[in-house]
């Protein structure tokens, strides 16, 4: 089955790229303890999980959502680091937030 199209948050469409998902999510794995197996397996949770939508086009906010739920399974550090992009944090107080929140909360399997 072929993945949705994406829509983008200025409402451009956009065919999907998993290059372009994988770069990002190893630009937030850099130099962490993460194997390319565990990423490729992540990428294909990602990939299937949109697959499963049914949907012909998604918001490019659903795939960044599963991108920042795999990478907190796979590694904290590059969590921060995609959703301080991602989320564009302002400020520090937001990064305390967003670690404060990720110390409350197990990640979801």
């Amino acid at each position: 089955m072929v993945l949705p199209r994406l829509i983008k948050q200025d409402g451009t469409r956009q065919p999907f790229d998993e290059d372009k998902l994988r770069a990002g999510m190893q630009r937030a794995l850099e130099k962490r303890p993460v194997s390319v197996e565990r990423l490729e397996a992540a990428l294909a949770h990602i990939k299937s999980r949109l697959r499963a939508t049914g949907e012909r086009e998604v918001k490019s906010l659903v795939v960044g959502e599963l991108v920042m739920a795999e990478l907190r399974k796979l590694d904290e550090v590059a969590y921060i680091r995609f959703a301080s992009v991602y989320r564009r944090f302002q400020d520090l107080d937001e990064f305390r937030e967003e670690i404060d929140r990720l110390a409350r909360e197990p990640a979801k399997e």
